[in-house]
């Protein structure tokens, strides 16, 4: 068995994530407890890119892939913006080509760690707001939408509302050399997914990053893509 399956196996049994990674890279007990709030830690030796880990203190890397620039504060597009839509909007499903699991995993990874603390209450909402999209399939998006926060965000996070703060998401890939080649059916993705905090008052910190495996399924060959389970370390 790869190294990859033996972390699926591992992943069978999914809490829900909340996916505050940018949160982990402060020291306080709280803080490091709100990073990984849900998620399924995956803490392994072995093949393992070289980006740090969920634990990893904030770091200055700034892996490849697009971000979300940060937009001005009180813009006419942000005001247009529906209720609920954190800063610089998250993508959805419609968004991506479908058929193809790197647009997936891609589009399902940004939208779980886009955070706006003036309309999320705590972390978890982005990993619901992610869950009602529909990136996910039926049963884990079961399991993230339907759990709700059962205590205060943590103090990180009230740090960040204090500054009015939203998150800015690169991704990175990252691909493990023993990840299992793609099926019809199956496929398995690993990327380096670096969040910024950024205050409306002009408040910011150094990025910080986690790495995510991600595993996709399809009913069919011809079918759209789903995110069956995501896993960090």
């Amino acid at each position: 068995m790869t190294a990859l399956g033996r972390r699926a196996g591992t992943a069978a049994a999914v809490l829900t994530l909340t996916l505050a990674a940018s949160l982990a890279g402060c020291g306080s007990e709280d803080e490091r407890s709100a990073a990984s709030e849900g998620a399924t830690q995956q803490p392994r030796a072995g093949a393992t890119p070289s980006a740090s880990g969920s634990s990893a203190s904030e770091s200055s890397a700034s892996p490849g892939g697009a971000s979300h620039p940060p937009s001005p504060s009180g813009s006419a597009e942000a005001e247009k913006k529906p209720p609920g839509t954190p800063e610089g909007g998250v993508p959805r499903p419609g968004d991506v080509d479908e058929k193809d699991p790197d647009e997936v995993a891609e589009g399902t990874l940004t939208a779980m760690w886009t955070h706006d603390t003036t309309v999320d209450d705590g972390p978890g909402d982005a990993a619901r707001r992610t869950a009602d999209a529909g990136w996910l399939t039926r049963s884990y998006a079961r399991t993230l939408g339907g759990r709700r926060a059962g205590s205060a965000p943590g103090a990180q996070w009230q740090r960040w509302a204090d500054h009015r703060a939203y998150t800015t998401v690169a991704l990175d890939r990252t691909e493990d050399a023993a990840k299992p080649e793609d099926t019809d059916t199956v496929a398995w993705r690993q990327l380096t997914v670096t969040t910024t905090p950024h205050g409306r008052d002009g408040w910011t910190r150094e990025p910080a990053s986690v790495v995510a495996y991600v595993h996709l399924v399809r009913k069919s060959a011809d079918a759209d893509w789903r995110v069956a389970d995501v896993t960090v370390r």
